[in-house]
Order: structure tokens, then C-alpha cells, then sequence
């Protein structure tokens, strides 16, 4: 029988056999790097692929990321011919969602300005707005920004969309195309990015976005670390631009001690816990990508390779 590689240095893989051997009794899943002999595999889980890269795994069908984002994979790298997909279940939507209202409200409720003053024993009422009052704009609308979009428009926000390609969600008023970020970023007053990191996307949190923000808006990054521009959110900060800013992604993970985002008092940082799939939940949809690989059928969260996504 082929066998299924565990390759992750975050994830362990004795939380995931048990309900995926419940699903699929026959499977074998041996964990990097004491996997045998290389040519059994021919699926991998994978968070990082191993240092010597997946060349010697000659009978590899598929990789299936441990995570929603495949930038870490290095997608270039991976053996031609060999399909990848996302982890992108039920669960993991959801806690995504509920992190960009959570991080959402806690801006548009004024809790980090009044954060602020509790260190100062400073009592300040600031009257709260009507959520409707508040345009809060999602970079990304793929599986998991716009099931984010949906539930932060429930709250009550109004709630604007950017996407490379046009796209149609209920009550989102959606942007595409380049202009189409600068002109979904005017609207408002906190930006979320949860795009994909690809060579078009790196970067794509600079002082020119942060320029056609309104005076005093807020950022929250739940993508990737490489989207932002680090220094040019500082000087957006430092010059009122910018409120303030949440980030869960980092270039470099854990975020290096020195580093200025830690003392900053407008910006939140979070050790990338936004959300997460758990192994529970998210077994259903690793069988099933390995029963399709095996009988060469499409993925579900297929990546397109080409695209990064």
C-alpha cells in the first residue's frame, strides 16, 4: 500500500491519525523523517517541506499544506506534475471570520484607545459610532475573506471587498484590479488584509495604500507577514495616518525581541493564532484529497500553481 508522508514541525501528527485511521482504516502516515523508503509516499502533509526538499519522494501524487497559505511550501520548488491544496475547512473559516469582527470591534468600540488610558488612569468617554457608520474593507474575498466579509456585515459594519478578480458577494460592495484597491481603501476606516501571498501581493501594505486610507484609520494583517512594508506602517503611524494596526504574520516567527512592534503603543501584535484547522474537523477533507489524488481527480482547495493560490 502507499503510504502518506507527516512533514511539520508546528503540528503533531498524533493528533491527526487517529480520526483520519477512523475515516480511512488501510491508511499509513509516517512521520519526517523516519519515513521508510521515499518512493512509498505518494501524498504528503506538509507545513514546510524537508530541507532537502521533496525530489526524493518519486512517486509523489500530491501535497496537501497543513495550513490555508502555501507560500511556505515555495511553490517553484515542489516536483512538476505534483498538484497541491489548502487546508481551508469549516472550522478554520470560522475562526478567521470571528478574529477580523473580533479585531474589528475592538477598533471601531475604541477599546485600544481606552487600553491606552487605563495605563494612564486616564477616564475619557468617547461616544461609540453606529457600527453602520464604520466601512471596514477586506483584502482578499477567496474561502476565507469572504466568509469574513459576510459575518462582519451581519454585525452590522458596512463592509467593501478587494479581490484580483471581480467577484459578487450579498451585501459587499466589491473592488478588483489595481485602481480598484485604492479605490476600496478610500471607503475605509479599517483595511483587513487576508490575501495570499504572491510575488504581485508582496509588499502590497505600503505608504501608497496607507495614503488613501482616511486620516486616522486602522490595519489589521491576518495574511502573511511579507505583505507588509514594515517601515512605511511606522511612518504611517508616526505621521496620524494610520490609528494603529493589529498584526498576526511576521516576516521573521516568533517576532525577534528587538524589534519595534513590540513596544509600539498602537500596534497589537498576536503570535499568528488568528485561526487554525484542527485535526478533529479537518480529517474529513485530508481523506478525501488523498482518495482523489490516488484516483487522480481534481483537489478540493486545489492551488493553481501558476497563480500562487
Amino acid at each position: 500500500m502507499p503510504a502518506v508522508l507527516f512533514c511539520s514541525n508546528l503540528d503533531d501528527p498524533e493528533e491527526w491519525r487517529p480520526p483520519m485511521t477512523k475515516l480511512m482504516p488501510d491508511l499509513e502516515l509516517r512521520v519526517y523523517p523516519k519515513f521508510g523508503n521515499p518512493l512509498d509516499i505518494d501524498v504528503a502533509m506538509v507545513w514546510r517541506p524537508p530541507q532537502e526538499g521533496m525530489g526524493q519522494f518519486k512517486n509523489l501524487k500530491a501535497i496537501l499544506a497543513l495550513g490555508a497559505g502555501v507560500n511556505q511550501l515555495d511553490l517553484p520548488s515542489l516536483p512538476k506534475g505534483v498538484v497541491v491544496a489548502r487546508l481551508v475547512d469549516e472550522v478554520l473559516g470560522k475562526a478567521m471570520a470571528e478574529f477580523c469582527v473580533l479585531t474589528a470591534l475592538r477598533y471601531h468600540r475604541n477599546l485600544d484607545v481606552h487600553e491606552r488610558n487605563s495605563r494612564l488612569k486616564k477616564w475619557e468617554y468617547i461616544i461609540p459610532r453606529p457600527a453602520a457608520q464604520r466601512s471596514v474593507g477586506m483584502m482578499g474575498l477567496g474561502a476565507l475573506g469572504g466568509q469574513a466579509a459576510k459575518l462582519l456585515k451581519t454585525v452590522g459594519f458596512t463592509v467593501c471587498g478587494w479581490s484580483r478578480a471581480p467577484k459578487k458577494i450579498e451585501g459587499v460592495e466589491c473592488f478588483s484590479g489595481p485602481d480598484g484597491l485604492y479605490k476600496m481603501a478610500a471607503k475605509c476606516g479599517i483595511v483587513i488584509c487576508l490575501l495570499p501571498l504572491t510575488p504581485e501581493t508582496q509588499g502590497i501594505l505600503n505608504k501608497k495604500l496607507f495614503d488613501a486610507m482616511p486620516q486616522g484609520s486602522y490595519l489589521i494583517n491576518l495574511g502573511r507577514g511579507g505583505h507588509l512594508t514594515e517601515a512605511d506602517l511606522l511612518s504611517a503611524i508616526a505621521s496620524g495616518r494610520l490609528a494603529g494596526a493589529t498584526l498576526d504574520v511576521f516576516n521573521t516567527e516568533p517576532l525577534p525581541e528587538d524589534h519595534p512592534f513590540w513596544n509600539h503603543p498602537q500596534i497589537t501584535v498576536t503570535p499568528h493564532v488568528a485561526s487554525t484547522g484542527g485535526a478533529d474537523t479537518a480529517a474529513q477533507l485530508m481523506v478525501e484529497n488523498i482518495r482523489r489524488a490516488r484516483a487522480g481527480q481534481p483537489l478540493v482547495n486545489q492551488v493553481d500553481r501558476a497563480k500562487g493560490y
